[in-house]
């Protein structure tokens, strides 16, 4: 059996759509007419380049997307990828790194947009206590770590209104980028036990991670970073994930366990 990629017209379509922009709207975002995008929607118009590299932008593709649309046009990829390792990513790699390692005692994380792990700081270790070496066997997805019976799972007091948060995460990016991989994530997670859980209490600013640990109980609230100026799609993908304190008695916890 043979497959037919998509017509770069149907690929801008999707992506359109996918935004809830109508034509009208999306031309007149682009600057180009309504007419033109219909030809180009419908394959009657081949666009150039730079008309694809236009509509990209003003839908927001990633950069993974817009070097394969550029592909269904008959252009070469605009975007370079580069592995994490590679000389051409060593200055953000180092950034990255001085990141992760500034955050300690706190824990941090990066990852890429399927939440597979690249790099942690020391701080990660001290929560992986009880957690099955299998999930811990490369690539780890930590929302499989965190999700999965074998993982952090039995040890999260507030196991349901987490859950209920990671899923709703994976659902929304899996809609806004169209990423099948990241569709079966969340068929996974899905499956996975744990309910949902108590909505927040109006006094509440953030959702805590409250994981169980040997003399207490650790609470989190996490925050995602981002390079902003990224025009590589592995740099257009990576995310830190660094997790704070939410109250006082984990922030000295947190410096005993880091410190020791």
């Amino acid at each position: 059996m043979t497959t037919t990629e998509p017509a770069v017209g149907q690929l801008l379509r999707e992506w359109r759509e996918r935004r809830r922009l109508s034509q009208l709207e999306l031309s007149s975002q682009a600057a180009i007419s309504t007419r033109h995008l219909s030809f180009v929607e419908t394959g009657r118009s081949r666009p150039t380049p730079e008309m694809l590299m236009k509509i990209t932008e003003h839908l927001d593709v990633p950069l993974r997307e817009r070097n394969q649309i550029l592909l269904a046009g008959g252009y070469a990829p605009r975007y370079p990828q580069h592995g994490l390792d590679e000389p051409e990513l060593a200055n953000v790699r180092a950034a990255l790194r001085a990141v992760l390692t500034g955050h300690e005692p706190h824990p941090a994380v990066l990852i890429n947009r399927w939440w597979e792990l690249l790099e942690a700081n020391d701080a990660i270790t001290f929560l992986m206590t009880d957690v099955d070496p299998a999930l811990l066997e490369p690539p780890v997805n930590v929302l499989r770590l965190s999700l999965h019976p074998d993982g952090l799972a039995p040890r999260i007091a507030n196991l349901g209104q987490w859950r209920a948060h990671l899923l709703g995460q994976v659902r929304r990016r899996a809609v806004q980028t169209g990423d099948a991989k990241l569709a079966a994530l969340h068929e996974e997670l899905v499956a996975y036990p744990g309910g949902t859980g108590p909505a927040l209490a109006p006094t509440d600013v953030v959702l805590p991670l409250r994981l169980r640990h040997e003399g207490g109980e650790l609470s989190f609230f996490s925050i995602a970073a981002t390079v902003e100026t990224a025009a590589d799609v592995t740099v257009d993908e990576l995310v830190i994930e660094s997790f704070f304190p939410a109250d006082a008695g984990t922030a000295e916890r947190l410096r005993e366990l880091v410190g020791g």
